[in-house]
């Protein structure tokens, strides 16, 4: 059994904890809480361990009525790995980790240069095994590099232009909206995403855009490629059968992201979390030398499964696909 450490229990960190506790062979050591705030209780309830980052901190918990296990160092000498999920923090807790001699996961809100290589499962799982640092990458980073991938291999993609619309925040975080505006994110042009997609995919020419919209429950890409072989059915087929990517069909009710949500809802997934991509079928048009597409992207689920898959990497699976298909099968996936 590995055992898991988790830094944080925010978005990420509670469904990351959630998934590690389904797996056949991993066991959750714990989370780290820095505030009283129901999650901290909620954690509690499920007899999940807490441990707080110092002795203050600690005594802050238990004021409030919470139970903590330890400190950080305990957490650290219990757990093969820690996940740090604490947002844009990973920099600074790195020298904490470094002197602890820990193994660690970082967030896609870090730059490439934490880790020792950035990870999506089906694209370079192999980059990742038996390493002592890792990045996931960010949710929107993650859909587009599994879906580029599974068409560069199937049609051979010359140029891809990705328009990202982005959810304004999380559907819990009052703190930046919701807003009454479309927000260029960034007005210079290209974004940055590009960059970060080709920490896993370096060879592919990308180019992105972003705005922001006011609604909180997924991001929305338009994917343009110009491909060497312009073949809509033959990426219908190549999306079908690559895991971690579902279509949708607009016929069948599939008009926007929250049908897309309510979806997850309605086959129990916890949460309602969708940690595939969502394709429009309807969406997948070849015009001249270049293919169309539209993907959702559950922000808040999508990198969970990348996080387990990571973990099995560097603690010594060396085989992607059987650590996919056990991921996929503990948490309901259906490929």
């Amino acid at each position: 059994m590995v055992r898991v450490g988790i830094n944080g229990y925010g978005t990420i960190g509670r469904r990351v904890a959630d998934a590690v506790r389904l797996q056949p062979d991993m066991e959750l050591m714990g989370i780290v809480k820095r505030t009283p705030d129901y999650r901290a209780f909620l954690a509690m309830q499920k007899a999940i361990p807490i441990f707080a980052p110092d002795n203050p901190t600690k005594s802050k918990l238990e004021s409030a009525g919470i139970k903590v296990e330890g400190l950080l160092d305990d957490l650290f000498a219990r757990s093969d790995i820690i996940i740090d999920v604490s947002p844009e923090k990973g920099e600074e807790n790195k020298a904490v980790y470094e002197k602890a001699g820990a193994k660690v996961i970082f967030q896609g809100g870090e730059e490439h240069s934490i880790g020792e290589a950035s990870f999506v499962a089906q694209c370079n799982y192999d980059q990742a095994v038996g390493k002592r640092y890792v990045r996931v990458v960010s949710c929107n980073t993650t859909a587009l590099a599994r879906v580029l991938k599974t068409l560069d291999d199937s049609l051979g993609i010359e140029k891809a232009i990705a328009t990202l619309v982005r959810r304004a925040t999380d559907p819990d975080d009052s703190s930046k909206g919701p807003i009454d505006s479309v927000v260029p994110d960034p007005v210079e042009l290209p974004s940055h995403h590009a960059d970060d997609v080709k920490t896993i995919l370096p060879n592919l020419n990308l180019t992105t855009m972003a705005v922001k919209v006011p609604t909180t429950h997924m991001h929305l890409h338009a994917l343009a490629m110009k491909v060497k072989e312009p073949d809509a059915g033959k990426a219908l087929s190549a999306l079908l059968g690559a895991p971690r990517i579902l279509l949708f069909e607009s016929k069948k009710g599939y008009k926007a992201t929250s049908s897309i949500i309510d979806y997850a809802r309605e086959i129990g997934r916890p949460r309602g979390d969708l940690y595939e991509v969502g394709v429009w079928k309807e969406s997948i048009k070849v015009e001249d030398d270049w293919l169309y597409l539209l993907l959702g992207v559950h922000q808040e689920a999508i990198v969970v499964p990348e996080n387990i898959d990571c973990i099995r990497a560097m603690t010594g699976e060396a085989d992607a696909s059987r650590s996919i298909q056990m991921t996929n099968k503990t948490l309901g996936m259906m490929k």
